[in-house]
């Protein structure tokens, strides 16, 4: 399967793994929230990448004390009328400060792609029935944006009065 980070394709390093299902020996998991809470000393330990997937109903501040063992945190998008996702990756990046991969699963949309990348998502699992080509052209469609997000773009605010960007004003 192929994920796309900014809209560019790329093999997916990461594995998949069920709750009853042996962990591959070396290789990038991404496991439950369950399973982490059951094994998370022994995947603590392991020699490779642990990541753990939320469902929409599962908040990111479940993992607040071992986000700092999460190489990526994956958040399921059930839905395209279900939102949570997006402030769950606002909450991993602003009240959590979480630096690692955060993609997005499920039903990514292509015209929602582009407000994911604003909201702190990396990596995106697009359904495998999409030609993928469109998420990228997605990435284009507005250039100037009335809402402050966690990509720290100039609004129209700024851009119409001149204002100084959002970086310089928080560093003052």
């Amino acid at each position: 399967m192929t994920v796309l980070r900014n809209g560019v394709p790329q093999p997916n390093e990461w594995v998949r793994v069920a709750d009853d299902a042996t962990l591959p020996e070396g290789a990038k998991v991404i496991v439950s929230l369950e399973r982490w809470r059951n094994e998370h000393e022994g995947l603590r330990q392991r020699n490779a990448a642990v990541g753990v997937s939320l469902k929409s109903d599962q908040s990111p501040l479940l993992l607040a004390e071992d986000l700092h063992h999460l190489s990526l945190v994956a958040l399921e998008f059930p839905k395209f009328t279900d939102g949570r996702a997006f402030s769950y990756a606002r909450v991993l990046r602003d009240r959590l400060s979480y630096r690692g991969e955060i993609r997005a699963f499920g039903q990514v949309l292509r015209d929602q792609y582009l407000f994911m990348l604003r909201c702190g998502i990396d990596t995106i699992e697009p359904p495998a029935e999409k030609r993928v080509e469109g998420y990228a052209e997605a990435l284009n469609e507005f250039s100037v944006f009335y809402q402050p997000a966690g990509d720290q773009r100039e609004t129209a605010l700024h851009l119409r009065h001149g204002l100084p960007r959002v970086a310089e004003s928080a560093a003052a």
